[in-house]
């Protein structure tokens, strides 16, 4: 009755890892399923950051189109100003070209330079624009308006024109943000211009001479002459993410005139790697191979993605990564990856070094292993038999010259 008990007992202990074997691999694929890319195959978006503006009458507008690949394809997407108001001159520009089209890779936005000119003679109003984005096999369309309203220059104001070359910038937060500003002297005197800021707390605005890097308060301009002024902004470290809005007054007396620029900050890029234990050496045999556990953490502030790996080491050396890859990791998340070093079979007793790198988006990380390369065990039985076969010999001629 014993044995009856503990054999369904067994078949009962068996049954149950069978089954835990068996969906163990869907758990795994569950898992799987839960970390993939839920972005669609193919998708883009075309927008500036206003969908109206006001500016005063005579004004440029000056602004970005941006064009976005939301999904998970490499896009060239054409780009082109459907409709302008009358008597507007309307440009897209990239770098120093007139651009109608552009390539954008998944998942990335790039953006183009708008320039709204008026004719003289365009009075206050509202001014409707129109623009659209294509996909080179017209299977992908979107549009995006924009008003602009027109008003009257306020008292003063005519003496004075600002224009801010790029007025909305983008960047990591640890970056410094420079704008350009052309002030323009309408007044029929040389007039000194008062200049100030106001930002976002914490953050460092400072002025200075183009191409220069001294501060300055204040220009001096001549009389229907103009002069550039920088605008150097710097973020606090621990910004967040986010649009950030900037108000630039440039005064003369009565004379002022108001610049909006905006910051972007996309997050910081930043990888760690190391090892669990912090132990940065092995040990290993030449031909056999060796596994290490190497972490992978995101210690930025903005999504890392596409991280790939790669190593630095001696010839006839190889290297093996377990995933090869990591397609996304969030800010904090860390990932573990199983590295496989394989030394050389002719490869010398002694200490090598093997790098390796983890690259991801804008940021990389260098770990450094020390290799140890010992003689293979084999060699020190043999050695041991040697020894052996030494002592049964010596041991033997004693023997056989002791009975002489």
């Amino acid at each position: 009755m014993g044995h009856g008990r503990g054999r369904k007992k067994s078949f009962a202990v068996a049954f149950i890892l069978v089954g835990l074997l068996a969906i163990a691999p869907l758990l795994a694929l569950a898992a799987e399923a839960e970390k993939k890319d839920n972005r669609p195959e193919r998708g883009i978006a075309l927008y500036t950051d206003y969908t109206a503006v006001s500016v005063a009458r005579g004004e440029t507008v000056q602004m970005e189109l941006i064009l976005e690949n939301k999904g998970r394809t490499d896009e060239n997407i054409d780009v082109r100003i459907v409709s302008a108001a009358k008597d507007w001159k309307a440009s897209l520009k990239g770098a120093r070209y007139q651009v109608s089209g552009m390539y954008v890779p998944e998942g990335k936005s790039k953006t183009l330079a708008l320039t709204l000119e008026p004719a003289k003679g365009v009075g206050p109003g509202k001014y409707q624009f129109q623009f659209e984005g294509k996909t080179a096999d017209g299977k992908f369309t979107v549009n995006h308006a924009l008003t602009v309203n027109v008003q009257e220059r306020t008292a003063g104001a005519d003496n004075i024109q600002v224009t801010a070359a790029y007025p909305v910038l983008r960047g990591q937060t640890d970056s410094k943000f420079e704008f350009s500003l052309d002030v323009l002297n309408k007044g029929d005197v040389e007039r000194t211009f008062n200049l100030a800021a106001t930002g976002p707390e914490k953050w460092e605005i400072n002025f200075k001479p183009a191409y220069e890097q001294k501060q300055i308060s204040s220009i001096r301009v001549k009389d229907g002459a103009s002069q550039t002024v920088a605008v150097e902004v710097t973020p606090p470290q621990n910004a967040n993410s986010g649009d950030y809005p900037i108000l630039v007054r440039i005064s003369a007396g009565d004379t002022k005139a108001d610049v909006r620029l905006m910051v972007t900050l996309t997050g910081t890029y930043k990888l760690d790697a190391g090892t669990p234990n912090g132990i940065l050496s092995l040990d290993a045999v030449g031909g056999k191979p060796v596994t290490f556990s190497l972490f992978v953490r995101n210690s930025g502030s903005a999504i890392n993605r596409n991280i790939s790996f790669s190593s630095f080491k001696p010839e006839n050396w190889e290297t093996k990564f377990n995933p090869e890859k990591i397609e996304a990791l969030a800010p904090g998340e860390m990932k573990q990856v199983e590295v496989t070093v394989t030394p050389g079979r002719q490869s010398l007793v002694g200490d090598y070094s093997v790098g390796v790198m983890a690259t991801g988006e804008k940021s990389d990380k260098t770990v450094e292993m020390r290799v140890t390369v010992k003689a293979s065990s084999a060699w020190g039985w043999i050695g041991i038999g040697i020894i052996l076969l030494v002592i049964a010999g010596l041991s033997f001629l004693f023997i056989k010259m002791g009975r002489r």
